[in-house]
Parts: structure tokens; sequence; C-alpha cells
């Protein structure tokens, strides 16, 4: 028989594959982050789809000290979650809502480096950045966030990913970079900043290289690395345009139906 992670992951992939939203998930998972990763880590490997980057996810300071946790954490980001800039997004009533990224190309080179990645070396295997929405929430029929254990277990919930125009890497200061997003149909307006991102997007980078390597991850192209919002999960109250700026960086869109 079964045991009850094999049983909850085999729903949640059928869930994630067919995009269908289930049942809540057993607690079991939901509370304790170990818990969540283990399940995570099952249902990645069971998935043979092309994997084109990894998010980091509850890089926010304040949420990590609300669920008195130590660190954020990463989970996988697929090929077929990722759109260009301005594309149609489907949402439903697990829908949580929507952020505003700095992410990272990455050079495959990485994965032949030896020990850990540090401030200093960190640029050598960033090819590209570019500003990046990710629209966030679960497979389940549940609403809100009570723990990162929550988000982890469901793919970090991570819903879809709009690139906005790639730009060769260079150095900027990326710790005090004013961001914003809007719908202007309804007046919604939430500003930001890149300094809310884990102390700032690059230290959120260093932290998902570096937990990669310690999973002995592997892949054999270039990938994304998605850093965590600038603007927090902010509330999807309409459908229609919302568009997201970085200074510096660009803009991008997604047409939320």
């Amino acid at each position: 028989m079964k045991t009850l992670i094999e049983k909850t992951s085999d729903k949640l992939i059928r869930a994630f594959l067919k995009n269908k939203i289930i049942a809540p998930i057993p607690s079991k998972f939901t509370k304790k982050l170990n818990e969540a990763q283990k399940l995570r880590k099952l249902c990645e490997s069971k998935i043979k789809e092309p994997v084109i980057g990894f998010k980091a996810a509850g890089t926010g300071i304040p949420l990590i000290k609300k669920f008195k946790e130590k660190e954020p954490f990463y989970a996988s980001v697929y090929k077929r979650n990722l759109l260009k800039s301005g594309k149609r997004v489907k949402i439903n009533k697990s829908t949580l809502g929507i952020e505003l990224e700095v992410c990272y190309l990455i050079k495959k080179s990485f994965f032949k480096s030896k020990g850990f990645i540090s401030k200093k070396n960190l640029s050598k295997y960033i090819s590209y950045m570019a500003t990046c929405i990710e629209i966030v929430g679960y497979r389940q029929r549940k609403k809100g966030i009570t723990s990162f254990a929550d988000l982890c277990s469901d793919f970090g919930a991570n819903v879809k990913f709009l690139l906005g125009q790639k730009k060769k890497f260079k150095r900027i200061n990326i710790k005090n970079l004013r961001t914003n997003i809007s719908n202007k149909k309804i007046n919604q307006s939430v500003n930001g900043n890149t300094n809310t991102v884990y102390i700032n997007p690059l230290n959120s980078l260093r932290f998902v290289l570096n937990k990669l390597k310690k999973d002995k991850i592997s892949l054999n192209k270039n990938f994304w690395v998605f850093t965590g919002s600038s603007v927090g999960v902010v509330p999807i109250k309409s459908k229609g345009l919302y568009i997201g700026r970085i200074e510096k960086l660009g803009s991008v869109k997604a047409f939320i139906t």
C-alpha cells in the first residue's frame, strides 16, 4: 500500500499537470517546513517535464520572523509556467495574489563550480537580469497563508511567471530600487522596494544557488532564478492588465482573466 506522502504527492501532481483544484492536503504537510520540503521534493522528482529555473519563497524578513523560520526556501519552476510579458493568466478562488520580482539568468557552468557561492564570485555566473511578475496560488481549495509549509508543500505556490525584457547583467544598487505594481482600471497601485527581498535580490539569488549545491541539483542548461517579491503578495482585486515596474530594470505586464 502507498504511504500518505505517496498518495498526497500523486494527488498534487495530477492537479498540477491537469490544472485542477483539489481538496486541502493533510495538515501533516502544511504545519512544519521540513515535512513540506519532503513532499515538494517527492512531487518534483516524479514530474518529468523541463525545469526552467527555481524560485526563492518566503524572502520577506517580517514574514520569516512571523512564522518563526530561519530562512526562505526554494522550489522548481517548470517551463510550462513561464510566459512572456503581457500574456493572459486565468485565476481562480485559490489564487493568493500577484508579486513583482527581480530574476536572473544563470549560466549552466554554475553546476560545474566547486565550493559555495559567495558575494565575490556570484556575478560571474549571471548573464542576464529581468523584471518578472509571479502569480501565486494553491492547487487546493484553501485561502491565506498560515506557514511557509503551506506554500512549500504546494509546489512553492507558484502558478505562472511572466518575464519582462531581459537585460545584460551589470552591477547596480540592487539593494534600493523602487518598485510598483498597478491596475489602472481600478486605481490599484502598490509601491515596494528591492530591499524587502531577503536583504536584497542578489543575496536571495546566492541563497538559492547554495541550496541547489547542497541538494546536489543539476541541469544541463542555463536557468532562471526568481528572487522573491518586492511588493509582498498583492491581492488581485479585479481582472485586467497589471503592470509591474522596477527602477533601472524595466517593466512587465500580466493580463488577468
